[in-house]
Parts: structure tokens; C-alpha cells; sequence
């Protein structure tokens, strides 16, 4: 039997194998087929919890208070009581390890609003701004709910914004084994520590979505991920994913190993996630009167810490190519604004904006 044909199809619904760096599809089996994404729901969640890291909203020894409904989370848990705290370092690991549900709504509370289904509402926004195309959440940790899908598709590229947007928290999801409060928990990615390579990164279970799991792995300067969902047992999602990595490898042992600051362009006859790519910067030609006085004004986000605002700054000049400056507000808020160009310049860079998935508004 081909590789190129199904490794063991009636025993899984979809299954997909990515070269991280490229973005490049190297198979695929129903990718783009809804599915339960269960605990790979997760995976968001702490997207979520690094961007609030990254921008000063969190610490890592900040501590998050636990709530009756988090503490109610079934059936896995970390047995957290309501009323109890947990350290922030402890809930990633909590959650990349153990898949903790109760930890999840921890996390999904403190981050917004203190109600989960605020949380969600955002976890599918970022979702789309990132390019995930067929994905509804409805709640922080993958429990079931008729209408919280995705795709292999989704997930894959959903794992390498996690690996391209913040690298600096990629270690959790290759934790092998995390003790707390002395009980020993053991992540259930069984190619952790078995297939050559493998760094994570995340499994899930449920009854309706049967058993998914995300690995990656690096051979020879390559970087890849495979995506399992909707395996009959453990065993079949772990074969799977071996497989999906070995016809990996052995595509990519043909042609020449990605640079990690090499990104192809999309191509007709080669799948691309195109949201994958590092963002290239476009050549931009400000019109003549973009500076004439006019006191119109563009407002790229207002933060509670100056490092917050710093880092929008930088995120801007390179996406937009503009210098931004920094104000601070009557509360206290740090706004990062360019002022005094023209309506068309504004709007221009508006559009611009959204479409680097960089929230803006326009003010006079």
C-alpha cells in the first residue's frame, strides 16, 4: 500500500502532517472536515494565557483564584477547591500535562471577565484572526457541546501560532511528568520520549470525538506537526501520528531542510497554510499629504503597562512600517496612536491594520 493512501482510515476521521517552519501541507486526510476537538481545545487556552503573559496582563507567579464552577469541571481534574489559588505556572502545567479541566475555567475566568463563556466568545475571535477557518468554541477546555468544532486544518496551524508567536512557553507541552501538591501526573502523548524528536504537544478525548492528539517533532533541522483526530483508541491515535511523521520525514528527506527564516509562498499544487507564514512585510508608499494637519488620528490599542504599549509599538513599525508614539490617558492607560494625518491616510492605515489582525480606530 501507498503511503499517499489511507494508513488505517476506518480506525480515524482526519489526520494531517505539516512542515512547521513552511506552513507546508506534506499529507492530509480529511483536513478540513468537521470534527470534536476535545482537549486540543486547549491548545487556545493557553495561546490565550501566553498572550496575557507576553503583555504584562499575567505573571508567571501571579496566583488565580478558583471558583465553585471551575472546581465543579468533570471528569479530569486537579481537584482544585473553590476559594483555593493556584499559581499561574502551575495552571499552563496543569493544563499542557494533565489536560486539567478544571484548571482550564481557572485560566478562562481570571483571563475574561470572570465568565467562561466570555472567554470562549474570544478564543473564536482570535481564532479567526489568525486564520482558522472552521472553528467555534464554546468553552475553554473541549467538553461537549454540539457546536464546538474545528479541523485537523485548524488545529495544525493553531499549534504553530502557539510555536511562532510565543516559542518561549513551547517547553510546557513537552513536559513528560509534573508533580503537584505530591501527586506525580504523566502526560498521555505517548511519542513523548518514544519517536526521535518529538517536543509535544497536546492530547483529548471525549466520547463524541473518540481520541486526538497533536505531536511534533524535530529531525535534521526540520521541524514537523501531525494532527490525529477521531482515532478509535490510544493506541490508534499514537500509530497515526508516528506514521503522519514518518511520511513527513521521508517527503522532506527529498528536498533541501527549511531555514528557520524561510517561508515558501503558496502554491496551486502544494497546500499551504498561508497563515502560517511569518507575516512579510509589504512595501508601502505614503501618500504625499499623509502628515498634512488635519488632527485626525489612529489609536492602535490602549494598555496598562508601558512594556505592553512598547511591544505594540514594535508589533506596528513592523507590520505597518509606521512609527507610533505612546500617550498616556487620565487613567492611566498607555495608548499607542499616530496623530495629525489625513482622513484617507488614517483609513488607509485602518484597513491595513485589520488586515494584520492589529484592532485600530480612527479619531478626530
Amino acid at each position: 500500500m501507498s503511503i499517499f493512501q489511507s494508513v488505517i482510515a476506518a480506525e480515524y476521521r482526519a489526520a494531517l502532517v505539516a512542515d512547521i517552519d513552511s506552513g507546508h501541507v506534506l499529507y492530509q486526510e480529511n483536513a478540513n472536515q468537521l470534527n470534536y476537538p476535545a482537549s486540543l481545545t486547549k491548545i487556545m487556552t493557553l495561546y490565550l494565557t501566553f498572550d496575557a503573559l507576553e503583555h504584562k496582563r499575567l505573571h508567571l507567579d501571579d496566583y488565580l483564584i478558583v471558583s465553585q464552577y471551575a472546581a465543579d469541571a468533570q471528569p479530569v481534574k486537579l481537584g482544585l477547591t473553590a476559594g483555593s489559588k493556584i499559581r499561574v505556572e502551575d495552571a499552563i502545567k496543569a493544563v499542557a500535562v494533565h489536560s486539567a479541566n478544571d484548571v482550564a475555567r481557572v485560566l478562562a475566568e481570571n483571563l475574561k471577565g470572570g465568565k467562561e463563556g466570555n472567554f470562549a466568545d474570544l478564543m473564536t475571535r482570535v481564532a479567526n484572526e489568525i486564520g482558522l477557518q472552521n472553528t467555534n468554541f464554546e468553552n475553554s477546555s473541549g467538553l461537549p457541546n454540539d457546536d464546538h468544532m474545528s479541523t485537523a486544518r485548524d488545529i495544525a496551524l493553531l499549534s504553530m501560532a502557539v510555536y511562532k508567536h510565543f516559542p518561549q512557553y513551547w517547553k510546557y507541552f513537552g513536559i513528560k511528568t509534573w508533580t503537584y501538591n505530591g501527586k506525580t501526573y504523566t502526560n498521555s502523548n505517548r511519542l513523548l520520549g518514544t519517536y526521535p524528536g518529538c517536543d509535544g504537544m497536546k492530547t483529548g478525548f471525549t466520547n463524541k470525538s473518540k481520541y486526538s492528539l497533536v505531536a511534533t517533532a524535530q529531525q535534521d533541522g526540520r521541524h514537523l506537526i501531525a494532527v490525529v483526530l477521531g482515532a478509535e483508541n490510544k493506541d490508534v491515535r499514537a500509530n497515526v501520528a508516528r506514521k503522519m511523521l514518518n511520511i513527513g520525514f521521508g517527503k522532506m528527506d527529498k528536498v533541501a531542510p527549511v531555514k528557520k527564516e524561510s517561508y515558501s509562498e503558496p502554491t496551486n499544487n502544494n497546500p499551504v497554510m498561508k497563515y502560517a507564514q511569518k507575516p512579510v512585510q509589504k512595501s508601502y508608499r505614503e501618500p504625499a499629504n499623509a502628515y498634512a494637519p488635519g488632527h485626525v488620528g489612529v489609536q492602535f490599542g490602549a494598555f496598562s503597562t508601558r512594556e505592553a504599549a512598547e511591544s505594540q509599538v514594535k508589533k506596528v513599525k513592523s507590520m505597518l512600517g509606521i512609527t507610533t508614539t505612546i500617550e498616556r490617558n487620565e487613567t492611566g492607560l498607555y495608548r499607542v496612536r499616530i496623530n495629525n494625518i489625513s482622513e484617507t491616510y488614517a483609513q488607509e492605515l485602518k484597513s491595513r491594520a485589520s488586515e494584520n489582525g492589529i484592532d485600530s480606530y480612527v479619531f478626530h
